[in-house]
């Protein structure tokens, strides 16, 4: 791979966040996977002279529901690209008083309750058990928590992500649940996604935006003032990204390149 179509840094854009725009002296490559395309064309591009590979993970026109995305391929994508570190902006509803639409949540812990995807790489001959105690970097974490807060945007963390099989919405009797188990957003992409990174070695954070309150709340919500908080979350996670990246360190001081040590049988 050429360091043209190379890039250390990998964003993979969700609901609302297909436009690279924020990106300078833009390169779109095509790339082939073992498990098919991925999700669109990947735009390599810059910000602030960091090179970065960006994927909007439903499409450009949004035509991939979540329950079939090619996670696989999307991360093998981003692999082969050269990414180590994946910052994944994604929609999600609160299932908490205190987590407001507008603000942004930074998980450092996951439930999954999807129910058909594929969830690994290690599928074949090799058998793979990867640990996921702590499922994001906390290096990533640290510092997108730090950067947004003095950026006096609302950043949440700790937060417990559940991911749902999607299309359809919770009823109100799983929002209640979910709510009991302790999950504070809930949303529909994380699953595979951040499992299928840490056997890729790769650091992996979400910068999760509320757009709304789960049904649990029994606040009624219209498309319209989804729509309107959606424009403003991605605005948010722009201006969070482009202070964000150039923060990075190349160097890795976290587990999570080492994530393959004692876990291949």
């Amino acid at each position: 791979m050429s360091s043209i179509c190379s890039a250390e840094i990998g964003v993979i854009g969700g609901s609302g966040f297909y436009d690279p725009a924020v990106f300078e002296s833009i390169t779109e490559v095509k790339i082939h996977t073992p498990y098919g395309p991925p999700s669109d064309i990947i735009t390599i591009g810059e910000i602030k002279g960091v090179k970065v590979a960006f994927l909007p993970r439903h499409g450009k026109r949004h035509s991939i529901p979540p329950h079939l995305i090619n996670y696989r391929a999307n991360i093998w994508a981003m692999r082969d690209l050269g990414v180590k570190r994946i910052l994944a902006p994604s929609a999600v509803g609160s299932l908490r008083v205190d987590i407001r639409p507008g603000d942004i949540v930074i998980p450092d812990q996951f439930i999954d309750f999807t129910k058909g995807r594929a969830y690994s790489f290690y599928d074949g001959a090799v058998v793979g058990h990867f640990s996921l105690a702590d499922p994001f970097c906390p290096e990533l974490n640290k510092i997108c928590v730090d950067t947004g807060r003095g950026l006096g945007l609302t950043c949440h963390h700790p937060a417990t992500y559940i991911c749902i099989e999607g299309p359809r919405f919770s009823t109100r009797a799983e929002s209640r649940l979910f709510r009991s188990w302790g999950a504070d957003i809930i949303g529909m992409t994380l699953v595979p996604e951040v499992s299928l990174a840490r056997e890729s070695g790769i650091c992996y954070t979400t910068l999760a935006t509320v757009t709304d309150y789960d049904v649990w709340a029994e606040r009624p919500v219209t498309a319209e003032e989804v729509v309107t908080t959606l424009k403003a979350n991605v605005e948010k996670v722009r201006r969070l990204l482009v202070e964000v990246i150039p923060k990075i360190s190349k160097e890795r001081g976290c587990q999570c390149s080492r994530s393959s040590e004692g876990a291949l049988v």
